[in-house]
């Protein structure tokens, strides 16, 4: 498939728009069908405004741990029936958590629209949330983290640098939480936070394949229109000072043996070009054996196993992320003194119109590959609606990334990456095993 989108690339980059038609439900729900063809299939999903940022810092891991807990079965779907009817007629489904968004999709043959619009008002009219379900989605999500976190390698990473970069913000936890948070929770306490955020004027609903408008149109009022219209949310804006002096962190991890070195940089909010100028400086730094850190620490001077830098941007702020694992005694400072010469030379001279060129046409290449799907399109058409406040972006993003000139990666890289505004973190092993 790459080499297909290779070479339709130059002919249909500018081609691709996505057609789509947004309104609302009275109760605030707001709606945006997509159509294509191509495929008798259909997807479903509905995106709500909350995510781990807008819990109690006592009460973490509550967002990540609805998406759990809200396929436990509603008033007319019965505990553990969920997945099997998605599975009899044909479907797959899945959630994810991020810090700012929850997001439930389902995918079926195009003939079971009507199922799959009457689970997700489902979920959303009637979820069931009683102690067995909480007690049974509790041992899940623990298992998750074990699984995912307390057991791989560099599985805390984010929890370091994040309580290190945020003092006030709820970004400084992760989004699946603390497990003492949910162990200590009422009943009381997750239907309220059901009762807050899980309503249909915090949500959107996307309709994206093969069906008759007039007919989803319909069967969206049927089943949706009915949800009374929740609270309106407020929401609490929490500022960061800047930062204006390096901050030095540890973190000893039992399942690693090789120190990891990290600079973190706080950034701003994924909605500024800035966000996508340093994008495009992570995919110049390290993306691929032919970028900068990677060919000269991993290559060319054999001091690191592994470099990368990416750019973790979120609805309100962001984290710019560097990495690298040594190759031997190559000591931490040896690996932050070879980064810091690549970006002080991105700060002191532009970087080549060939490397430039590159980082254009790997963009254009994003671009098309994202909307290439339609579960990426429906994804994506909920993503700019919700977090951005613009779902044209899904055809003019592109626009912006390529707007930006080699003089505006100098600067964004003179603006943010400086010694004095990150965070070095030592992330090793545990210095010392005390006998069991």
């Amino acid at each position: 498939m790459a080499l297909g989108t290779m070479a339709m690339l130059g002919s249909t980059a500018n081609a691709q728009k996505v057609a789509f038609e947004e309104f609302d439900l009275d109760n605030g729900l707001h709606v945006v069908l997509h159509q294509d063809n191509s495929a008798p299939v259909i997807i479903t999903s509905v995106m709500y405004h909350v995510g781990a940022k807008d819990e109690q810092p006592n009460r973490t891991g509550f967002a990540h741990f609805f998406e759990h807990l809200l396929f436990e079965g509603t008033k007319n779907i019965e505990r553990g029936e969920w997945f099997k009817i998605v599975t009899a007629n044909g479907g797959n489904n899945n959630a994810n958590t991020s810090d700012d968004r929850t997001y439930y999709y389902e995918v079926f043959p195009s003939n079971n629209l009507e199922l799959a619009i009457w689970m997700e008002s489902e979920r959303l009219m009637h979820p069931v949330i009683n102690q067995i379900g909480v007690d049974t989605q509790n041992e899940v999500v623990k298992e998750e983290k074990r699984l995912r976190i307390d057991n791989q390698p560099y599985g805390n990473i984010f929890k370091a640098i994040k309580q290190s970069l945020f003092k006030n913000h709820p970004y400084r936890w992760t989004t699946i939480g603390e497990m003492e948070h949910l162990d200590s929770a009422t009943l009381d306490e997750f239907k309220a936070f059901n009762k807050k955020f899980y309503i249909p004027n915090n949500a959107v609903l996307v309709v994206a394949g093969q069906f008759d408008n007039a007919q989803a149109k319909e069967w969206i009022k049927k089943y949706f229109g009915a949800i009374p219209k929740g609270e309106p949310i407020k929401r609490q804006k929490f500022e960061e000072a800047p930062i204006t002096s390096t901050i030095n962190a540890t973190w000893e991890d039992p399942n690693v043996q090789l120190p990891m070195t990290l600079a973190a940089y706080r950034t701003p909010s994924m909605k500024t070009k800035d966000a996508r100028v340093l994008d495009m400086i992570s995919s110049y730094l390290s993306d691929g054996k032919s970028s900068k850190l990677y060919k000269k620490m991993v290559d060319d001077k054999k001091v690191a196993l592994q470099v990368g830098a990416f750019n973790n941007s979120q609805e309100d702020y962001g984290q710019y992320i560097i990495y690298s694992l040594p190759l031997g005694d190559v000591s931490s400072e040896s690996l932050l003194k070879e980064i810091d010469e690549e970006i002080v030379n991105m700060q002191n001279n532009l970087i080549s119109e060939n490397d430039f060129q590159k980082l254009q046409n790997k963009f254009e290449n994003n671009y098309v590959n994202s909307n290439s799907t339609v579960e990426g399109i429906a994804e994506n058409l909920a993503s700019y609606y919700l977090l951005y406040g613009d779902i044209n972006l899904v055809n003019t993003e592109i626009d912006i990334y390529r707007s930006i000139t080699r003089e505006d990666i100098k600067e964004v890289a003179k603006k943010y990456l400086n010694p004095n505004q990150r965070l070095i973190l030592n992330y090793g092993p545990a210095k010392e095993k005390t006998a069991k």
